[in-house]
C-alpha cells in the first residue's frame, strides 16, 4: 500500500526537462531556415526549363557566320559602354519540314520600360524588309541574346517574339565562357506545359551540327589564326592583305620621293636631271586620263550597258511570274470547267 502511494507522488509530480521544454517552447518557436540565393536561383532556373526527359523537335544546322555575328555584336557595345552587356538580334535561315538551317542574323533594338525589356518592332519590320531584298528566301527563325542560362525575363522575350512566329528558336551565346571543349551557345525552343495547374512557357534544349561553306571556312580560318598566339600564325588571307599593304606603302613612299625631288629642281634647289624628268613624265603618261571625252564616253557607255543588263534581268523575271500566273490560271479554269461537266452528266 505504501509502495503505491509513493509511485502515485512520483507520477504526480512533472519532470524538470519534461517543464524546461515546455517552458521554451511557450517563449520561443523554431524559425525555419533562411532560403539560400544560389538554391532559390536554381529553382527559378527550373521552372521555366521543361523536364529533363523533354526532346527536341526539330534538328539545326547552324553557320558559322552567325556566331561572329554574335560575337561582334557583344564585343562592339562591351567597347561602346565600358562594360558587357546582355545584346538582343533576330536570326535567319531556312525550314524544310523539321530541319531548320540557320544562315545570318541582325541586331535588334530594345526599349526598356519599367523592368521589362520590349522588342523594337518597327525597327524589325524595316530590317526585314532590306534583309528580303538580299536575302529573298531567308526566313525569320527566331531570336538571339547573350548569357550563361535562360531567364524568366528570356521567357517574356520569346512571348513577344513569338508574335512574330510561332514557334521561335532562342540562341543564347555565354561570351563569357572559357571551356575550350565545346561553343559556348546553347539552342531551345519553347513550348506550353502545365504548370501547377496553369499553362507555362518551358524552354526545351536543342542539338545542333555546324553546317559551313566556303566563303565562312575561309573567314573562320582567317579569324582563328589572326587571334593572339604565342607562334605569330597568320592566315593566308592575312598574309595577302599585309603584302597589299606594304607594296601601297612602298609605292607612296617612291611618289613622295619623285614629287619632291621635282618640286626641289622647279625651286632650284638641286640641279635638273633630263634622265629622272623623262622617266617621271612618262610614269606620269602610264596613269589612267579621267577627264579626257574618251574616257567619259567609254564610262557612260559602260555604265548603260549595265544598266540595260540590269533591266533585262528585271523583264525575264517578270516574264517568269507572268508565265507563271497564265499557267496557274489555266489550271484553276480547267479544273473549273471540268466540274461543270461532271454535273451536268448527273443534273
Amino acid at each position: 500500500m505504501e509502495q503505491m502511494e509513493v509511485d502515485t507522488d512520483i507520477s504526480a509530480k512533472p519532470s524538470t526537462s519534461s517543464a524546461a521544454a515546455t517552458a521554451s517552447g511557450s517563449t520561443s518557436k523554431p524559425q525555419p531556415p533562411a532560403p539560400n540565393p544560389t538554391e532559390a536561383a536554381q529553382q527559378k532556373e527550373e521552372n521555366i526549363m521543361a523536364a529533363s526527359g523533354t526532346s527536341g523537335s526539330v534538328t539545326i544546322s547552324l553557320h558559322p557566320l552567325v556566331i561572329m555575328n554574335i560575337s561582334e555584336h557583344w564585343t562592339r557595345f562591351r567597347a561602346q559602354h565600358g562594360e558587357p552587356r546582355q545584346v538582343y538580334g533576330a536570326i535567319i535561315g531556312k525550314q524544310k519540314g523539321r530541319n531548320i538551317e540557320i544562315m545570318n542574323s541582325f541586331e535588334l533594338k530594345t526599349d526598356v520600360i519599367g523592368d521589362e525589356t520590349v522588342i523594337n518592332k518597327d525597327y524589325y519590320n524595316k530590317k526585314e524588309q532590306q534583309y528580303k531584298q538580299v536575302f529573298s528566301d531567308l526566313d525569320f527563325i527566331g531570336w538571339y541574346t547573350t548569357g550563361e542560362n535562360p531567364t524568366a525575363d528570356d521567357i517574356k522575350i520569346q512571348k513577344q517574339i513569338a508574335a512574330i512566329n510561332e514557334c521561335p528558336i532562342l540562341l543564347q551565346l555565354n561570351p563569357l565562357s572559357r571551356s575550350v571543349d565545346q561553343l559556348p551557345l546553347k539552342l531551345f525552343e519553347s513550348l506550353i506545359d502545365l504548370v501547377d495547374g496553369e499553362a507555362t512557357m518551358l524552354f526545351v534544349p536543342l542539338t545542333y551540327t555546324l553546317a559551313t561553306e566556303e566563303a565562312e571556312r575561309i573567314g573562320v580560318d582567317h579569324v582563328a589564326r589572326m587571334t593572339s598566339n604565342e607562334s605569330g600564325e597568320k592566315s593566308v588571307v592575312a598574309e595577302h592583305l599585309v603584302a597589299q599593304d606594304s607594296a601601297i606603302k612602298m609605292l607612296n613612299t617612291r611618289i613622295k620621293i619623285v614629287l619632291q625631288y621635282i618640286r626641289d629642281v622647279e625651286a632650284g634647289k638641286l640641279r635638273a636631271n633630263q634622265e629622272i624628268l623623262r622617266e617621271a613624265y612618262a610614269l606620269c603618261h602610264r596613269l589612267p586620263v579621267m577627264q579626257v571625252p574618251a574616257f567619259q564616253e567609254e564610262f557612260y557607255t559602260q555604265c548603260n550597258d549595265v544598266g540595260l543588263i540590269s533591266y533585262l534581268g528585271t523583264l525575264t523575271k517578270g516574264c517568269n511570274d507572268m508565265h507563271q500566273f497564265v499557267n496557274k490560271f489555266n489550271m484553276l479554269y480547267d479544273r473549273q470547267g471540268s466540274s461543270r461537266r461532271m454535273r451536268g452528266l448527273y443534273y
